[in-house]
């Protein structure tokens, strides 16, 4: 595929997360949509472009972020600045691998960056591919979620790929019924959904993930992968329809960011030309080193599989 520009959407907060130390803990930058753009940038080829859409205040930790950025290669052309809010902070506690979080994120300038809908209009104009969440959705008022479901069906119309990982929590939604609703009308605006079947099958009642792909192409997708928490992967689209039964299960340090990680090794190999099943394969080997490490972003990870 010819290289182009992709924009990842959503919320990058300051990360603490516990060092091997005792009471010691490293500050960082991360966030669902962020952690897939750094690992993109790192897996592909300079020619293709990965940048960041969002919002952050003007403090030092909101241009902590912006230096970030920067200095991961990721453009931040699309973060705009808000006077009056300041980025969020979440804390990492993990027990046999397995993490908890710990938010401070109510008053997230992010929460305000669908809305302005000339802004969101200009940024995707020069998008080949828009990745954002269910996390992405959450965070915002309803208003301007309505703002961001229509510039992304006015550039999936122009011809860019949207890319949807639901990746629910419902800690962020006023209640299930309206995180589903929610995520179901985002899937109808996307063309690739990674879902993972454990949180699909608590909240949408699929008993399998046949049935998850099945209801995500019912709303129009194209492509679906179900991630299966080191399970099977299933997966469906124009390469065709199957389930990868042979990949290695890895016993985690910190699954912070598991999926994330696996969405940008899926993505960077099926921009470069790889089948489903390659595809899904580059992104369990992402996964599989980032999870030996602590915290969300490990450039061990990258240099294992590049």
């Amino acid at each position: 595929m010819t290289p182009g520009h992709i924009l990842c959407i959503g919320e990058a907060m300051i990360e603490l997360s516990q060092s091997d130390a005792p009471d010691a803990w490293h500050l960082g930058i991360a966030g669902d949509t962020l952690n897939t753009a750094w690992y993109l940038r790192g897996l592909l080829p300079e020619a293709w472009h990965v940048g960041y859409l969002s919002r952050v205040g003007t403090g030092p930790f909101s241009q902590r972020m912006l230096d970030f950025l920067d200095a991961a290669g990721i453009g931040n052309t699309h973060v705009s600045r808000d006077p009056d809010h300041e980025i969020g902070l979440y804390a990492i506690t993990l027990k046999d691998g397995e993490r908890s979080f710990s938010y401070w994120r109510a008053n997230s300038a992010a929460r305000g960056l669908a809305n302005d809908p000339q802004r969101l209009s200009d940024a995707f104009s020069e998008a080949s591919m828009l990745y954002l969440s269910g996390i992405t959705l959450a965070i915002l008022p309803d208003a301007a979620r309505t703002t961001l479901m229509t510039a992304l069906q006015k550039a999936r119309q122009r011809g860019a790929m949207v890319v949807f990982d639901p990746n629910l929590r419902p800690r962020l939604w006023p209640d299930a019924q309206t995180m589903c609703a929610q995520i179901e009308r985002a899937a109808a605006q996307s063309d690739l959904i990674l879902p993972s079947f454990d949180d699909e099958a608590t909240y949408f009642g699929d008993a399998d993930p046949q049935a998850t792909i099945a209801r995500y192409h019912r709303l129009g997708a194209a492509q679906v992968v179900v991630k299966n928490g080191g399970g099977p992967m299933y997966y469906s689209g124009p390469s065709g329809t199957g389930a990868l039964t042979d990949l290695v299960p890895e016993q985690p340090v910190d699954t912070t960011s598991a999926g994330d990680s696996f969405n940008a090794g899926y993505l960077a190999a099926m921009l470069q030309g790889a089948d489903s099943e390659a595809a899904i394969r580059a992104g369990h080997a992402l996964s599989r080193h980032v999870i030996r490490h602590r915290g969300a972003l490990v450039p061990e990870a990258i240099a294992a599989v590049t």
